[in-house]
């Protein structure tokens, strides 16, 4: 799906998973709450709870380098963070 552009596989979002089983995905800048739902419970078959979505801007960075200044930026982004019902799960590692 497009909306969904890719899982967040780090330590603090695998503790969040384990204590309060929220998941956490980097998802199309343009997508709101409702068409994130729909995609996650299409594409896992979970009963989403709740979604939470943070926007983060691009990093903008300039650095004195021999050969002149370098500028340069990081892309931008939105995550969302899904909380599923309990007793439900998503298994990123069953296709491999």
């Amino acid at each position: 799906m497009s909306i969904i552009i890719k899982p967040i596989l780090t330590e603090k979002m695998m503790s969040e998973t384990e204590q309060f089983n929220r998941y956490g995905f980097v998802v199309d800048k343009n997508s709101n709450k409702i068409e994130i739902r729909k995609a996650i419970e299409e594409l896992f078959g979970v009963e989403v709870l709740a979604i939470r979505t943070m926007n983060y801007p691009p990093v903008r960075k300039t650095r004195f380098t021999k050969s002149g200044v370098v500028s340069g930026k990081t892309n931008a982004y939105k995550k969302a963070i899904v909380e599923v019902a309990e007793g439900q799960s998503i298994d990123f590692y069953n296709n491999i």
